[in-house]
């Protein structure tokens, strides 16, 4: 299966921010991670190659729970005119990107 490009806008939230930042930073060397609205939470901005959106949520997810497992996602993925949205491993819906509603 071919890679898409996704752009990634995500919000992490942990019980231990200091053990998840580096592994943020680590797996986003070239994106913008900067603190949320409280101490426990981090926004993420950033581009990615995969197969499906699914996947690299999943596969993101999964190293931030080896850091720490009280970790939580909520990421939008976007490829193109199609947005997916998750929490945590579940997908939240789909939706198409129309020209008039991105104006």
């Amino acid at each position: 299966m071919a890679k898409k490009h996704f752009k990634l806008s995500a919000k992490v939230s942990t019980d231990n921010p200091s053990s998840i930042k580096p592994e943020l930073e680590r797996l986003f060397t070239k994106a913008k991670v900067v603190a949320g609205e409280t101490a426990n939470e981090f926004i993420i901005d950033a581009e990615v190659e995969g197969e499906n959106a699914k996947e690299l949520n999943r596969t993101l997810l999964s190293a931030l729970r080896k850091v720490e497992k009280k970790t939580r996602l909520r990421a939008e993925w976007t490829s193109g005119a199609s947005t997916e949205r998750f929490f945590d491993y579940v997908s939240k819906g789909s939706r198409k990107t129309t020209k008039a509603s991105t104006e």
